[in-house]
């Protein structure tokens, strides 16, 4: 392969400097936080744009996601946002405050609180969501169609003892 990134230049310094290591964990790994500082920048831009932090979109996704009429517990939250209980009473009474989403008593238990999106929620999810996968689409414009799913197959098989 005639082309080299800057993580070939780092690799290529390192093996001179220490050939009695084994930097093959580096030409994998380094281009992934390479590529994941990318993909933070290009959510940034789109949650920037649709007027919500990362953790707004977080909730708001799960909310979404859940489809008609977009109402889940805060149990059920804290399991899809993998966050402290505190941390998301705290996230939900500020989306609240910003009129994203509405506490309601469960209808099928009196004591059961349902965090339900309101429409100006559901707007700005949906408007990050386009712009993210537009913006995704872009880093991934190198890539055919096969070598997306390809990669797609390996970063699962190595993130499938993470999750």
């Amino acid at each position: 392969m005639s082309e080299h990134d800057e993580v070939d230049r780092i690799v290529d310094a390192w093996e001179r400097e220490r050939p009695d290591l084994d930097f093959a964990p580096l030409q994998v790994l380094s281009r992934v936080g390479r590529l994941a500082r990318h993909l933070d920048r290009a959510r940034r831009t789109a949650f920037t744009a649709s007027e919500l932090e990362s953790w707004e979109f977080d909730v708001l996704s799960a909310l979404r996601r859940a489809g008609t009429p977009y109402q889940l517990s805060p149990k059920a939250l804290l399991q899809q946002t993998l966050v402290s209980s505190g941390t998301m009473t705290n996230r939900i009474d500020r989306l609240v405050e910003r009129r994203l989403v509405e506490r309601r008593t469960d209808p099928h238990d009196g004591r059961g609180i349902l965090v339900v999106m309101s429409s100006a929620g559901q707007k700005r999810v949906d408007t990050a969501i386009s712009l993210l996968l537009e913006a995704e689409a872009e880093l991934l414009d190198n890539l055919s169609s096969g070598d997306r799913e390809k990669l797609s197959v390996l970063l699962r098989k190595l993130s499938l003892d993470f999750d």
